[in-house]
Parts: structure tokens; C-alpha cells; sequence
């Protein structure tokens, strides 16, 4: 028998097989993914986590081409925006410019510098990574194509798929990468475009659409429906419209575009509004920033009993179990709201359930919405006509952030803060906040609202002065009438 184990342990070193089991196997590394994989290292869980990422670097969508690289851009833009208006503060920038090279440069580096963490979290937690392509081979098993062309297969008491989404491509709009891209490769434009037509003006085209008009780029914001950031509040998407306008954004809504042509002097995409009247739009490049689709493509769910919903995502209750035992899935793949911090929030639910801890199922209404572009906007909960709609006696408060000391201070004084309440027992149903740090004043609202604040409540809590958030404080106060600074 110690002969036995003594070759078994051998084999194992020498990587000839893996007579070890895992409890858990997770599939793709992105916020989802390794969030998972570093809560089931603390519960002292035996984790393996298969990324097939080139060079084995661990962050996903979101690390890689997506939040993190996105917002450095976003960061970059708006600091060479503020340093145009510098002498209305007393200051002064000679021969003011921006090095596109640089900027990359400093983009890049965030990405590399979060990647390695990453790495360095899953070798704290003591997390196996496996560099290859995984597919699901049977109950428990994930077999692997490594980066080296051999397979592995890993044996897995639970396997969790967080494979997130790619970009979905729009018949008659296909992307090059050069005139007519999508939401990856204008991460890594080499120049910044004379002009560019965004097509789609969710958080990812309103974002690029802030980033590149702060750079010169003469931006031109194309929208299908009737309003630009559609699952926002109806008066938070007239505001940033508002301010969009007022930058020299050019916002187009109710726009159908169904045709696209392409010469030597760039693209030309026509279509029809809301009159039913010809429109036409010119520009060096297209950027297209709409649809994006669950990545499960050779995943071997024809293995399972997992199911897939017509719009292609997994069939999951609400504890992301799906139809296969043991098989769970998280991130973009299910029908949540495909955020990173939700994704993170449900491979921990995941991995705490597996690891016999009591859990609770997330409140969905309760998941926070930002888009970061200039003004920022952030949201939790129901919308004005959203609770409206769904039999709510409604009670709402306003504060412009054009009355607030430190917003002047900031010289960022477009926005507001509305807060979305029900009479009869005041609790918060909705807050919306366009304006500078919506994104970061938003937590607030997320704390309280998850314990069953009422407005009054959130309006006698007291805020340091001077500073934004002093605005959530004077919104709740307005849902009965009560803002002092207006």
C-alpha cells in the first residue's frame, strides 16, 4: 500500500495525471470567476479555475477589455478636459496636448498591473490555474486543451461555468477593426479618429462617446429608442442628453439605421427617425455598442442536462443552479443584469452554498447601474415610472447639484440626485444620481436601501459639509418638501 502512494504522489509531481479531485471547477476568470474561486480558497475549498486567455492572464472581459481599460480611458479624457479649463481656477497650462501613445501606455499598464494581482489572489488562495480551453466531458469532469496542445482533465465535485459574453455581431454592421469597430478594438486604436459615429447609447457607446469627444473627436451618438441611456430614469436620460448637447456631443434618438457603406475617406451609415424621414450620418469610423452574447461556444453543455433560454443564456434558479446537478452557472451567461459586481456577488453566493453555508438569494432590485461617462450616472432600484407601474403611491425628491457649495467647487455643477420614494410608509424605492462621483455617492443609496431606509431616515443622517453626497441628504429631504439649499 506505501508503495502504492509513493508512485501515485509521483505521477501527480510529474503532472502525468491528477488522481486529486477538486471540490469545485471554475470556468473562465473574469470578475465572476475569480471572485469565486478566492471566496471557495477561504472556505478552505479545493479550487481549480480554467482560463483561455493567452499567457494565462486571469481578469476577464472586464479586467481585459472591458470596465478596467474602459474607465483608465475615461480617467485619462477627463483629466486633459479639466486641465483645458484650468484658468477658471486661477491655474494656468501652457501648449496643453495629450500623447495617444501615453495614454495606451497608462491604460495598459492598469490592465497588466490588475491582471497580476489576480494571479497573486489565486496563488494566496491557493487556486489551481489551468491555461487552456475548458469544456464540460461528463458529470464532474472538465476536460482542458492546454496552451501547450495536450489536455488535461480536471475532476470536479461542483463545476461553475462564468464564461461571460463577447460581442454580438449586427448583420449588415460586421466590424474590421479598422473603420467599423466594436467595443474590443477601440480599446487599442493606435490614433485618435477625426470623427466617429457610436451606434448604440447603452453605458459602453456613452462611455466611448465621452472618451473620444474629450479628445477632439468630433462625436456623433446614434440611439434606437426615443432616449440616449434607455434603462435609466426617463429625467436622468434628458439630463445627460442636456449635457451631452451642451459639450458638443451631436445625440441622435429614434434612430433605425439599417444600411452601412464604406470608402477610402471613412463610413457612411443611413437609416430612418422617429418621422419616418431619411437620415444619414458621416464619419471617419463607426463604432458599433450594441449587443453583446453569452460566451458558450464548445462548452460541452450537449454533456448535461443544462438548459438553454431562447435568447441563448443558461437556465438557472435563483441560486444559479441549473438543470444539471452540481453544475452552476454565474456572470453573463445567466439572465441577471450582466454587470461585473453582480457576477462577483453570485460566485460567491455559489461557492457558499456548495460549501454548506446558509445563503440567501441576491435582490435583484437591489443591484446598482453605473455608466461612466461625463456626467457619470449610477442607479439602484425602481425608476419613477417603474414604480409607478408597479402600483407604488409615489413621492419623489430632487437636489440640482448646481446648488451644491462643493460641486461649484468642482466646477461640475450639471445633475441632480432624485429619489424615488412610496407615501404611506416612506421607504426608498429608486435613487438616481447624475453628476460628478454618481458611481461612488451611489453606494450610500445601496447601503440603505438594502436595510429599508425611509427618506425621512436618510434625510437626518448627517453628511459632512462641504461635500456631493450632501446632495443624497437634501433629495431625501425634498420627498417631503423639506431641501434647505433650494
Amino acid at each position: 500500500m506505501i508503495i502504492w502512494l509513493l508512485i501515485d504522489i509521483s505521477n501527480l509531481r510529474e503532472g502525468k495525471a491528477l488522481a486529486e479531485q477538486f471540490d469545485v471547477c471554475i470556468i473562465g476568470s473574469g470578475p465572476g470567476g475569480y471572485v469565486a474561486a478566492v471566496r471557495a480558497g477561504q472556505l478552505g475549498l479545493k479550487v481549480a479555475i480554467v482560463e483561455k486567455e493567452k499567457d494565462a492572464k486571469l481578469g476577464g472581459t472586464c479586467g481585459l477589455r472591458g470596465c478596467i481599460p474602459t474607465k483608465a480611458l475615461l480617467n485619462a479624457a477627463h483629466l486633459y478636459h479639466k486641465a483645458g479649463e484650468f484658468e477658471k481656477y486661477g491655474l494656468s497650462v501652457k501648449d496643453l496636448s495629450y500623447d495617444w501613445a501615453g495614454v495606451q501606455k497608462y491604460k495598459s499598464g492598469i490592465v497588466d498591473k490588475n491582471a497580476a494581482g489576480v494571479t497573486y489572489l489565486m496563488k494566496k488562495n491557493k487556486v489551481t490555474v489551468f491555461n487552456g480551453f475548458g469544456k464540460i466531458a461528463g458529470k464532474g469532469k472538465v476536460e482542458v486543451a492546454l496552451a501547450d496542445g495536450k489536455k488535461e482533465t480536471i475532476d470536479a465535485k461542483n463545476i461553475i461555468i462564468a464564461t461571460g459574453s463577447v460581442v454580438r455581431p449586427i448583420p449588415g454592421f460586421e466590424t474590421d477593426g479598422k473603420q467599423v469597430v466594436n467595443s474590443d478594438h477601440i480599446l487599442e486604436l493606435t490614433s485618435v479618429p477625426k470623427s466617429l459615429i457610436v451606434m448604440g447609447s447603452g453605458a459602453v457607446g456613452s462611455e466611448f462617446a465621452s472618451v473620444y469627444h474629450r479628445f477632439g473627436t468630433e462625436v456623433t451618438l446614434v440611439e434606437l429608442l426615443d432616449r440616449i441611456v434607455p434603462l435609466e430614469d426617463a429625467e436622468v436620460s434628458k439630463e445627460l442628453q442636456r449635457a451631452f448637447k451642451k459639450q458638443g456631443i451631436k445625440v441622435e434618438t429614434g434612430v433605425k439605421l439599417d444600411k452601412l457603406t464604406k470608402d477610402k475617406k471613412g463610413v457612411k451609415v443611413s437609416g430612418k427617425n422617429g418621422k419616418g424621414e431619411d437620415v444619414t450620418f458621416e464619419a471617419e469610423m463607426l463604432l458599433v455598442a450594441v449587443g453583446r452574447m453569452p460566451y458558450l461556444e464548445n462548452l460541452g453543455l450537449e454533456n448535461t442536462k443544462v438548459v438553454v433560454n431562447p435568447r441563448g443564456t443558461i437556465k438557472v434558479n435563483e441560486y444559479c443552479e441549473t438543470d444539471e446537478p452540481n453544475v452552476f452557472a454565474i456572470g453573463d451567461v445567466i439572465d441577471t443584469a450582466w454587470l461585473a459586481h453582480l457576477a462577483s456577488k453570485e460566485g460567491i453566493l455559489v461557492v457558499e452554498k456548495i460549501a454548506g453555508k446558509k445563503v440567501e438569494p441576491i435582490k435583484q432590485n437591489l443591484v446598482p447601474n453605473c455608466t461612466y461617462c461625463d456626467p457619470e450616472v449610477a442607479s439602484v432600484g425602481l425608476t419613477e415610472a417603474k414604480a409607478k407601474e408597479a402600483g407604488y403611491d409615489v413621492k419623489v425628491g430632487k437636489f440640482p447639484f448646481s446648488a451644491s457649495g462643493k460641486a461649484r467647487i468642482l466646477g461640475e455643477t450639471d445633475g441632480f440626485v432624485k429619489i424615488v420614494a412610496e407615501k404611506k410608509y416612506d421607504e426608498v424605492l429608486g435613487v438616481h444620481i447624475i453628476g460628478p462621483h454618481a458611481t461612488e455617492l451611489l453606494a450610500e443609496a445601496c447601503v440603505a436601501m438594502a436595510l429599508e431606509t425611509t427618506a425621512d431616515e436618510l434625510g437626518r443622517v448627517i453628511h459632512a459639509h462641504p461635500t456631493v453626497s450632501e446632495s443624497v441628504m437634501e433629495a431625501a429631504e425634498g420627498v417631503h418638501d423639506l431641501t434647505i439649499h433650494i
